[in-house]
């Protein structure tokens, strides 16, 4: 079973639509003891960085997506979920992330021209 995160910042709807439609098991949890459990994990997010981390505290889950990626479970991390893994965000001032990523996420810069 795959474990998609359910920290109250992202699209698990569409997560959970896209597992069921190709038949992967999935199950939106917010439960560390689930994500424990699981054979991979997903954890899309959109929103602030301050946020997410708060609300991944406040839920307990850090300790059980960093024991994911420490045990070498496939791991996907979707938009904001993919910038949570960094050591920290300067986004609203600095907030640390879950670290299992060496950077600081970082504001691009006013002008700069992307594809």
């Amino acid at each position: 079973m795959i474990a998609v995160i359910d920290y109250g910042r992202g699209n698990l709807g569409s997560v959970e639509k896209a597992f069921a439609r190709v038949g992967i098991p999935a199950r939106v949890t917010a439960d560390p003891r689930v994500v424990d459990e699981a054979e991979a994990c997903v954890l899309p997010g959109d929103g602030a960085f301050r946020d997410a981390m708060q609300n991944i505290d406040a839920l307990g889950l850090g300790g059980a997506l960093r024991r994911a990626l420490d045990g070498r479970r496939p791991f996907f991390g979707i938009c904001l979920g993919y910038q949570l893994l960094f050591t920290e965000s300067e986004e609203f001032g600095h907030t640390k992330g879950l670290d299992v990523v060496g950077g600081v996420v970082r504001r691009l810069p006013r002008g700069l021209k992307v594809p």
